[in-house]
């Protein structure tokens, strides 16, 4: 199988730009696109069963609203510290969040996707895995699943630990070549590999704030995002961890009317760490570009993406985002 030139472009959510993110279709055009891996969020059922969604209140990426049967279910919860009002995937067992289809997160933006909405219904861990084996491109190239365990410390809270599930589920199929394993939570990380599963561990770093599992154990004196990327906390990841992934903001030099310039010297300084470094997330439309980069004010129109996405992947990113995987493999060739 023919390796893969660098940076890997890792469809965000799937083909998220052209379809519904986390479904089938997202996942199946992303390969098709040319996208080396895909990235699913992981989180869980009641029952335990680890189902793909951005968050694991889904009432803006379902139509769940809709059901009546399931509306004493609305409630509202504190994950990682944030107040969230809606519908939980822990609150639902398998069987039910099968009844439900998927929409488009973003409808302000993708208006396009809005047409395939509740045409699909939520994908399962095992639903993607099977479908990465079973993809036409699998028999031309390998390809990868980059799984982002979610909100670790709150799942095991309510006593849905996600290290076991993801371990037994990705056991058998995992290998050092397709996966890499990635979380805001560098304990969950490690757990996963402690269950001798393979695959490369990222872990992924804010701009501001804090990993909710040491805030969790440590309270305001928790070890910011930002201390783990001084020249002594980049040293200590390469002793944890495989690689780091960023915020794209995170790199950008940008001027005072917000006009991107360059890059800083975050990806040199975590190589010579000895890290691997990815960032998210590449679009293309004007509302998620720097300002001398936007065609117009209209913020679902493409904006001058090949500028963003070159300047990116000129500091020597060995990884990026995209919600437009043959975008990113244009900008990359």
């Amino acid at each position: 199988m023919s390796t893969t030139t660098s940076p890997l472009v890792i469809g965000h959510r799937g083909a998220s730009g052209y379809r519904p993110e986390h479904t089938r279709a997202a996942y199946n055009l992303a390969f098709t696109l040319g996208a080396d891996a895909v990235e699913p969020d992981i989180v869980a059922t009641r029952d335990g069963v680890l189902v793909l969604r951005h968050e694991n209140e889904i009432s803006g990426t379902t139509n769940v609203a809709d059901h009546p049967e399931f509306a004493d279910r609305r409630t509202s919860k504190t994950i990682d510290g944030t107040v969230m009002t809606g519908w939980f995937t822990e609150d639902f067992t398998w069987a039910e969040l099968a009844t439900l289809r998927a929409r488009e997160r973003l409808p302000e933006v993708r208006r396009d996707n809005v047409a395939f909405n509740d045409s699909e219904p939520i994908l399962r861990l095992s639903d993607l895995l099977e479908l990465v084996d079973q993809h036409p491109e699998a028999q031309r190239r390998q390809l990868q699943v980059v799984a982002e365990i979610k909100h670790a410390s709150y799942f095991e809270s309510i006593g849905l630990p996600l290290d076991e599930l993801f371990a037994t589920e990705v056991s058998g199929w995992a290998t050092a070549d397709n996966l890499i394993i990635e979380s805001f939570e560098q304990s969950v990380l490690h757990r996963i590999r402690d269950r001798g599963i393979p695959g490369k561990l990222v872990f992924l770093l804010e701009s501001r704030g804090a990993p909710s599992d040491l805030v969790v154990r440590f309270g305001a004196q928790a070890r910011n995002y930002a201390e783990h990327l001084t020249e002594d906390g980049l040293a200590q990841l390469a002793l944890e961890v495989d690689g780091i992934s960023v915020d794209k903001k995170m790199l950008m030099v940008k001027d005072l009317p917000g006009n991107l310039t360059g890059t800083n010297d975050l990806v040199p300084r975590a190589h010579a760490a000895g890290l691997l470094v990815f960032c998210w997330t590449l679009r293309a439309e004007n509302r998620f570009l720097p300002k001398n980069l936007r065609s117009s004010k209209q913020p679902e129109q493409f904006g001058d993406w090949l500028g963003e996405f070159r300047t990116l992947m000129d500091s020597g990113l060995d990884g990026v985002f995209t919600d437009q995987p043959d975008l990113a493999v244009t900008a990359r060739g």
